[in-house]
């Protein structure tokens, strides 16, 4: 058996807490379930640009809520809060053309990433941004390797590309790493995210990990 883990699913409870919140009986437990994966998806592919780092969902008998987590609320709020509104009209009947509940009192709340550059999942949306703009592979990953170990905190990054590198006829992987990433400590607060970039020539595939250090009970309280 392979031993490797999701950083994020090794330490729920521990560390981390579910990115959906709800409790449903055997009927409606498939309709939450596939709405989730599904309004995650949607918000994800349509704020691709906007620097997404996650989607929860919390759920009651009557209604649900949807946090945004972005480290550019106003491309999503919009103007005067018109995108906002928006956005909940257009899940609204995305959820109604995949024939899933409706909740009566749908909530969207944006929060901002306080940090953007200490997030795995804007860092790997940064990488993803400098590849589609061509620019050289090992220059992109040596920057925002800089750049998130002068983030205070960090104790360790890693990064990871693999594909057809510079066009190739045969896919590689390249990885730099720093500084020290203990995946298999659970309390260690490792960050873990996974992007595409779509090039001409072929998908490129990146991870980042970001450690912060570890969190003790007394912390965490």
């Amino acid at each position: 058996m392979s031993k490797k883990v999701h950083p994020y699913a090794h330490r729920l409870v521990i560390l981390r807490d579910w990115k959906s919140r709800w409790f449903a009986g055997k009927k409606e437990y498939k309709d939450y379930l596939i709405g989730d994966v599904t309004i995650r998806d949607f918000i994800m592919k349509k704020y691709r640009n906007a620097f997404v780092s996650g989607v929860e969902i919390e759920r009651s008998p009557k209604g649900a809520r949807i946090i945004i987590k972005t480290s550019r609320p106003g491309v999503i709020i919009g103007r005067a809060g018109e995108g906002a509104k928006k956005l909940r009209k257009d899940v609204v009947e995305m959820m109604k053309k995949h024939k899933l509940p409706v909740p009566e009192d749908l909530k969207i709340d944006i929060s901002e990433v306080q940090n953007p550059d200490a997030d795995a999942a804007i860092v790997a949306y940064s990488i993803v941004e400098g590849l589609e703009r061509r620019l050289p592979f090992r220059r992109v990953m040596k920057q925002t390797l800089d750049k998130v170990m002068a983030v205070r905190g960090v104790k360790g990054v890693r990064i990871l590309i693999g594909g057809r590198l510079n066009g190739a006829e045969m896919a590689r992987s390249e990885e730099v790493k720093r500084g020290s990433i203990p995946l298999q400590t659970f309390r260690a607060d490792i960050d873990f995210a996974r992007e595409r970039a779509k090039l001409s020539y072929g998908t490129l595939g990146i991870k980042v990990w970001i450690y912060k250090g570890e969190v003790f009970e007394k912390d965490s309280k």
